[in-house]
């Protein structure tokens, strides 16, 4: 498996990168070729503002060297401190304004640094430079998020993820400012204040933090209506990803792609994990947030840091631009997906990120996104929602970053040369020589002068719009429900149910009767039968019986459970204790590493541990510093450990928690015992063997007898490789209630 080493020397970064490995179109590799001198330019820029303080003397900020830094200056050892003691104020001043404000939305995020690559040059569709060769790679910055909650509030909770993409292009940033979600909550963004004013903690006690599980939420959604479709991904599994890592990502806004013809085609953009689209449940999402807030982040940085480099392929939906009133939904409106067996997503490059940032604040925290950071060859739509965002992003980075030189913070510059007139302000960085800061000019020959288009220049697209100025919209807008029924239509059993779920929490949790009554009211006009089993379960009365709205079709693309299955990268415990089978554990360890999964050795304690032979383990976790919530999978084996574990109520609970949120569970020999001592006695009553084929049922796994481990070893990886195992919920209960009687 190919490394990334990054060692720090003084300022500077050294790569090392095994060049024997190549990505093409569709394979799941862990690097593109040795990245050109494209691909590292954003690290070489950031590389002179790397500091490393190892053996040097501690200084004030203006280089002083000091004696000491624990004890204030005092008239005497228990006198009063003294204002002169200019390291005291110094240390205390800068301490006091470390914290700059936190942004309204998206506050709590994690980012890093990666490179894309092109599959096929698109130069039939935009003359964006980077988007030509598909030998050029691109660095990027990629910084994911929550939506509602605070800086300080958990990864799990259910919500919108946001997904921005800075492109350090040689034409300058491009930043696509997406979501995991492909459609908004509203169609103009005149109604973003009130939606977040809504969502957010209620102003009087400012309770909840980070949920939709409140008042004010719902009584904007039964109130605005067009919040429907948005609502209803939301309530889906789409808003708790299993990661950042398995977790899509969508433009939302129209854009154009104009060509060097000046052709233009509207446009969405995509991002596609090629390790699947993959949630948590509501249950375990809401352990996660207490047991692990840092769940996602920690996923990631320790992803990146194994080498196991989250990929993700780039996709375009392209509609010309004489086709654009050609469908029964307006392309312009935010509220609305294109449909990808109407419009299909065109895949052309990959984007992975292969380097963890060196200081959170300074490069995810002071990194600013704009959906106006656009390059030549993409331009804007008249998206109402896009439109406003335009001016919100700026203004909202001029108030968080101190001022208008915000693009001069390290992590936002541009890896172009920047040439300009503009002068001045808040933590400007820039030495500007010369008397001339206006254009146009005589003493400096008029420079810096415009570029035309020929010389990368931008210019924007001529678009012809007249009409009278008017508060309104399009008559094309008002449809709310017909996508929303297509979205539910779209689900699989189990995510329907999930979805039901969410909406008995979450709507269950409404102190206000009138208006829980409104949301399963409002929501039969996307499907009786949602409004109903909303209605039943947090205790209203059934919605007035009303005819389906005649949407029946619907969409493969949509549901997770159509998305791409594998092992890779799966979190796999493997419980075990003293007098474990050693054979056993390396067996599995083996095969789980061959198929891109990454085993760990869970102990009663995180003492040493001894098997058969006198062979030794060193866990990486112990039954109290890890949860069966942070894995994918629990492999029980072989062993003389498992009277000790049966009767271990942590070891129980561990696999119990496995066992109901849906997760493969494997047991070898000995190691079925402990399963039979647990829930999962309910699914394994009818166990038998035959020969060295494993018995699996519902994602467990079990073998006895067989004197080769690799047929179970493979039937436990293909179990592993299918995320949940849903029908399991249903029978488990079935199964406890039918003993319990």
């Amino acid at each position: 498996m190919p490394i990334c080493l990054c060692n720090k020397i003084s300022k500077g970064l050294r790569y090392y990168i095994d060049e024997s490995k190549t990505t093409m179109k569709g394979e799941s590799s862990m690097l593109f070729n040795k990245p050109s001198d494209n691909s590292t330019k954003k690290i070489e820029q950031l590389n002179p503002y790397l500091e490393n303080d190892m053996d040097q003397k501690l200084t004030t900020d203006n280089g002083v060297k000091l004696t000491n830094t624990d004890d204030s200056l005092k008239i005497g050892e228990r006198g009063p401190t003294l204002l002169e003691d200019f390291h005291f104020r110094q240390k205390i001043t800068h301490f006091d304004h470390e914290r700059i404000p936190e942004r309204v939305v998206h506050a709590r995020g994690f980012g890093a640094h990666g490179v894309f690559q092109l599959y096929e040059s698109m130069a039939q569709y935009t003359k964006a430079k980077f988007l030509q060769n598909p030998n050029v790679k691109t660095p990027v910055f990629v910084r994911f998020s929550t939506v509602v909650g605070s800086r300080g509030s958990a990864d799990t909770v259910r919500d919108v993820r946001g997904f921005a993409t800075k492109f350090y292009t040689e034409d300058g940033n491009f930043d696509i400012v997406g979501n995991n979600i492909p459609v908004f909550f509203i169609q103009d963004a005149i109604k973003f204040p009130d939606l977040i004013h809504a969502i957010k903690p209620e102003p009087h006690n400012e309770v909840p933090q980070a949920t939709t599980a409140h008042d004010t939420f719902w009584d904007f959604v039964i109130n605005t209506p067009e919040t429907a479709h948005m609502v209803m991904w939301t309530m889906s599994d789409r808003a708790i990803p299993r990661s950042f890592r398995m977790m899509q990502g969508f433009g939302v806004n129209t854009f154009r792609f104009i060509n060097a013809q000046g052709k233009a085609h509207f446009v969405k953009f995509h991002w596609k994990p090629l390790l699947g689209v993959h949630s948590l449940m509501r249950d375990e999402a809401q352990k996660l947030s207490g047991k692990d807030p840092d769940f996602h982040r920690r996923d990631m940085w320790d992803a990146i840091e194994q080498g196991n480099y989250p990929e993700y392929e780039f996709g375009v939906q392209l509609i010309p631009e004489d086709q654009e009133f050609s469908f029964d939904f307006d392309i312009l409106d935010p509220t609305k997906l294109w449909p990808e067996e109407v419009v299909p997503v065109k895949i052309i490059g990959k984007l992975i990120l292969n380097k963890n940032v060196d200081n959170f604040f300074a490069e995810t925290e002071q990194v600013a996104f704009c959906p106006a950071n656009i390059v030549p060859g993409i331009d804007f739509s008249n998206d109402p929602l896009l439109q406003g965002r335009l001016f919100s992003y700026e203004d909202t980075q001029l108030s968080r970053l101190g001022g208008p030189n915000f693009r001069q913070i390290p992590i936002n510059r541009p890896v172009v040369p920047i040439h300009n007139d503009q002068r001045d302000g808040l933590h400007q960085m820039r030495i500007h020589q010369g008397p001339v800061s206006y254009f146009p000019n005589a003493l400096a020959q008029n420079s810096p002068s415009p570029a035309d288009e020929a010389e990368g220049g931008f210019a924007h697209y001529t678009q012809k719009v007249e009409g009278q100025k008017i508060r309104s919209r399009s008559q094309s807008f008002r449809d709310h429900f017909s996508q929303t029924t297509f979205f539910w239509n779209s689900m699989s059993q189990a995510e329907k149910e999930h979805i039901i779920d969410a909406f008995h929490f979450e709507v269950g949790s409404v102190k206000d009767k009138k208006i829980k009554q409104a949301v399963a009211d409002m929501f039969a006009h996307v499907a009786p039968e949602l409004g109903s089993q909303i209605a039943a379960g947090i205790g209203v009365n059934p919605p007035p019986v009303t005819a389906p709205n005649g949407v029946t079709a619907y969409s493969p693309a949509l549901s997770q459970e159509n998305t791409i299955k594998t092992a890779r990268t799966r979190k796999v415990a493997i419980l075990v204790d003293n007098g474990y089978c050693p054979i056993a554990v390396q067996a599995m360890t083996d095969m789980l590493k061959g198929a891109g999964a990454v085993p760990e050795i869970v102990g009663v304690t995180l003492a040493p541990i001894t098997g058969r032979s006198n062979a030794k383990l060193e866990p990486g976790k112990s039954l109290i510093t890890a949860s069966a919530l942070a894995y994918d999978a629990v492999l029980i084996p072989a062993g003389d450990h498992i009277n000790a574990l049966k009767q271990n109520a942590d070891a129980r609970t561990f696999i119990n928690e496995a066992l109901h949120h849906c997760k493969t569970i494997g047991a070898m020999e000995e190691g079925i015992d402990l399963l039979k001592v647990t829930d999962a006695a309910a699914l394994t009553s009818n166990m038998s063997f035959n020969g060295s084929a494993p018995w699996v049922f519902q994602g467990i796994v079990a073998v006895s007898g067989a004197a080769n481990l690799k047929p179970f070893g493979t039937e436990f990886v293909n179990q592993l490789a299918m995320h949940r195992h849903w029908g399991r919920s249903a029978q488990l209960a079935n199964l406890v209630l039918s003993m319990a009687h």
